[in-house]
């Protein structure tokens, strides 16, 4: 019997709407689940997430709902698209059995310190799971335009058929068994971008935005490899492909978060201007604990989370990490 071609988007921010998108460019019927009804009869009368991706057309394939049972009923897998704060939540609300699970969130929950495949192995024991990441912007994958990420998981059954099934020649999937990398690259970079936004916002130059990024990098692998990864993650698209399109990325809500904190915003109005959720806010602390609990080192996240508590200003920031002792790198 031919595999279902039907998918499930949990969540219809700005990259679950991408995702809809892409899922029924690649030939499958997509419902794409909101628990805000009126963000769904919003986005079924417009045509459109005007709030999120506006100028980019639903098509006939994708239907909107609120009703999760109905989203996850037929689903060969669902895509979990909703901020890492929110995840626990949203898992724990779906109704029991179902479809495998692509988690799509990046970063480290707050209190617990999990990853998003931990938060499912709590709540959902016995799902087949997997998490989807790379170096993506919404709208550029919204739009049609070349792009690649990973799907990483223990289940080869699984990784191979969200391939499948989601990628098309201009949204290249490949396959990745290493989940644990692919999660801790997924929250590092996010912290890492507003240390560069900070940088460039400051007026310190490139030189020290590719310095900065290139120890970050480090960091990330360092933390990857303690959470039992493996360090070549580190060099994949999760990792140095995401780091360097968020830390460059004139569309990187974190990048430009950094840079405008160091411009003299505060964060709370940084914050209060945007409809998304910049995930290197909440992710720093608890990135930077749970690298505490496995007994590693991360300077340069470390400094941002400072920053973010308000316990440093830019110019310390930088200070205390020029100021740190010489070694081989």
């Amino acid at each position: 019997m031919p595999r279902p071609r039907r998918i499930a988007i949990l969540g219809a921010g700005a990259w679950g709407t991408a995702l809809a998108l892409q899922a029924a460019r690649a030939g499958n019927a997509v419902a794409l689940w909101t628990r805000d009804a009126a963000r769904a009869a919003a986005i079924t009368e417009a045509g459109e997430n005007t709030r999120y991706l506006p100028g980019q057309p639903l098509p006939p394939a994708i239907t909107v709902t609120t009703e999760a049972g109905a989203a996850l009923e037929g689903a060969a897998f669902a895509l979990v698209v909703v901020p890492i704060q929110h995840l626990r939540g949203v898992v724990a609300g779906l109704p029991p059995g179902g479809c495998p699970l692509v988690v799509c969130a990046k970063g480290v929950e707050r209190g617990t310190l999990c990853l998003p495949l931990e938060i499912l192995a709590q709540l959902r024991p016995q799902a087949h799971a997997a998490v989807l990441s790379g170096p993506n912007f919404a709208h550029e994958v919204a739009a049609g335009l070349p792009a690649a990420a990973v799907v990483a998981s223990r289940d080869g059954a699984l990784r191979g058929l969200a391939a499948d099934l989601l990628g098309t020649s201009g949204f290249r999937l490949y396959g990745g068994d290493d989940p644990m990398g692919v999660q801790v690259g997924g929250a590092a970079k996010n912290v890492i971008a507003i240390a560069a936004g900070a940088v460039i916002g400051a007026g310190l130059g490139e030189n020290a935005r590719a310095a900065l990024v290139t120890r970050g990098l480090a960091e990330l692998s360092r933390l990857a490899v303690a959470l039992g990864g493996r360090a070549e993650t580190a060099a994949g698209l999760s990792g140095l492909g995401d780091l360097l399109l968020t830390t460059t990325g004139p569309g990187s809500r974190n990048t430009s978060l950094g840079m405008a904190l160091a411009r003299g915003t505060s964060l709370q109005d940084v914050l209060a201007s945007r409809a998304g959720v910049t995930e290197g806010v909440e992710t720093a602390p608890a990135l930077v604990a749970r690298a505490a609990a496995a007994g590693v080192e991360l300077p340069v996240c470390a400094a941002v989370a400072d920053l973010l508590a308000g316990k440093l200003t830019i110019e310390t920031a930088i200070g205390r990490l020029l100021a740190r002792p010489r070694r081989d790198e």
